[in-house]
C-alpha cells in the first residue's frame, strides 16, 4: 500500500487542499482527522470535529480510541485500498496515525507551504482564528447526519479557464465546539413551535397540533398530530407539511432531520360548510 502525507500547522488550508493532492497523487483515499474518506464520501471513522476539546480532538485525529482505529483498520482491509493521503500537523502526527492503523511510512512528504502561497495560508489562518472555522474535504449533505445541531457551510470550488468555471469539489465549513467561545443550545418546545409554524403555512392546516420529538446522535424524527381542513387531498397536503417542516427545522437551527411523521389528527369544517 502507497502512502503520502500532507503536513501543514492547524489552519493553513490543509484540508482544503486535500482531495486536489490525492488527485496528483493518484491516491482516491484520504485519512483527515479522524475520517477515511473516498471521493466525496466518509466511508469509516470519528471526525475529530465533534470533539468538546481540543484534547480530545487531537486524541480522535491520531486514532487513540481502540474502537475508532479497529473500525478504520476494518474498513481498509475491506476496501483493498492501495493508497492513501494521510493530513497532519507535524511528521510525528503523521508516524502516530501509521501506527494505529497499522499503516506504512509514506513515500513522500508533501509541505503545505509547497503547494499553497503564503496569501492562501495566511487567508486559511485569518478564517481559522477570527472565526472558528475548519473544512472538512466532503458535501455537507454527506456528513449532515454526523453533525446534527453544528452551524455548517457548503463550500464549492471552481478554477477558471479563460471564461469558464469549472467545478472541482464541494467541501463543509463546520465550527466545531472547541473553536468558539460559548455553546448554543435549543429546547424541544422552540423546535416544537417552528415545525407547527411552518405546518401552518401551508394551506388547509389549521392552528393547534402537538410535535413529540425524538432525538439521536444522528438527528431528530419529529412526529406531528394536525388539524386539517376536511375534503383537502391528505396525502398531498401532508407531503407539503413534511418537505415544509424539514426545510424549517433544519434552516433555522442547523438539526438534521431524519424524519418528518405528520398525522391528521382532527379535522375542521370551512365557516359556509356544513
Amino acid at each position: 500500500m502507497r502512502t503520502v502525507a500532507l503536513i501543514g500547522k492547524s489552519g493553513t488550508g490543509k484540508s482544503h487542499k486535500a482531495q486536489q493532492v490525492a488527485g496528483q497523487n493518484n491516491i482516491e483515499y484520504i485519512i483527515d482527522d479522524g475520517l477515511l474518506i473516498y471521493g466525496n464520501r466518509v466511508v469509516a471513522g470519528i471526525s475529530a470535529k465533534r470533539e468538546s476539546t481540543k484534547l480530545g480532538a487531537v486524541k480522535r485525529a491520531i486514532f487513540q480510541d481502540p474502537a475508532h482505529a479497529a473500525e478504520v483498520k476494518n474498513k481498509i482491509q475491506e476496501l483493498k485500498v492501495n493508497g492513501i493521503l494521510i493530513i497532519g500537523t507535524s511528521e510525528n502526527m503523521i508516524e502516530a496515525i501509521c501506527r494505529a492503523l497499522s499503516l506504512p511510512k509514506p513515500e513522500k512528504i508533501i509541505n503545505i507551504e509547497d503547494i499553497s502561497t503564503p496569501s492562501e495560508i495566511n487567508t486559511a489562518r485569518r478564517i481559522r482564528s477570527l472565526d472558528g472555522k475548519h473544512v472538512i474535504p466532503v458535501p455537507a449533505l454527506e456528513i449532515k447526519k454526523d453533525f446534527s445541531g453544528y452551524l455548517l457551510d457548503p463550500l464549492k470550488i471552481f478554477y477558471r479557464k479563460g471564461k469558464q468555471e469549472i467545478f472541482v469539489a464541494e467541501k463543509t465549513v463546520v465550527r466545531p465546539t472547541y473553536s468558539y467561545l460559548g455553546k448554543y443550545t435549543i429546547s424541544d418546545t422552540t423546535v416544537s413551535q417552528i415545525a407547527l409554524y411552518a405546518a401552518r403555512r401551508i394551506k388547509g392546516v389549521a392552528p393547534g397540533g402537538r410535535v413529540i420529538i425524538e432525538n439521536y446522535s444522528e438527528g431528530i424524527v419529529l412526529n406531528m398530530e394536525l388539524v386539517v381542513e376536511y375534503g383537502i387531498p391528505l396525502k398531498s397536503l401532508l407531503t407539503a407539511v413534511q418537505d415544509e417542516v424539514k426545510e424549517s427545522v433544519e434552516y433555522m437551527t442547523a438539526l438534521n432531520v431524519l424524519r418528518v411523521n405528520v398525522t391528521a389528527r382532527k379535522f375542521y369544517f370551512k365557516e359556509g360548510e356544513s
